[in-house]
């Protein structure tokens, strides 16, 4: 599946198992892309955290945090801010509840790229607006 199908199939605001499906396409292509870089198509794995992100699902973070840090392409391609579909403040406390090496670093991150002002006027709705743009939605 490439970036166009994924997008006609679903749009930016997938539901129900929709979602799952999403989900599924992300890990599969972030474990390719762990592996070796450009084997995940990068713009692929993007529009799935999209619409993750778009979905608001605090459960979603780490799995978009996951995909962001699969590589260095992975990294760039994925902006910061669409592990925060529920917001920041939000995101930033479900990251500080979870026990895990990667919730932290996912946190450390967030509050770095915040203090560097990347989080200067964010807002979801603007954010997905942004992105409904992006992909001439």
């Amino acid at each position: 599946m490439d970036e166009d199908e994924l997008l006609h199939r679903y749009g930016l605001h997938p539901v129900g198992a929709n979602l799952d499906e999403v989900r599924g396409l992300l890990a599969a292509r972030t474990q390719l892309e762990r592996r070796a870089q450009g084997d995940g198509d990068t713009e692929l794995m993007k529009l799935c955290c999209v619409q993750l992100f778009n979905a608001g699902n605090l459960e979603d973070v780490l799995l978009i945090w996951q995909a962001k840090s699969a590589g260095m392409d992975a990294d760039c391609s994925i902006d910061i801010q669409l592990l925060c579909g529920s917001g920041l403040a939000a995101t930033k406390a479900y990251l500080s509840r979870q026990q895990l090496p990667e919730a932290e670093r996912a946190l450390q991150r967030l509050i770095s790229c915040e203090a560097a002002g990347d989080f200067e006027e964010f807002s979801v709705e603007g954010h997905s607006a942004w992105y409904a743009a992006y992909y001439a939605v």
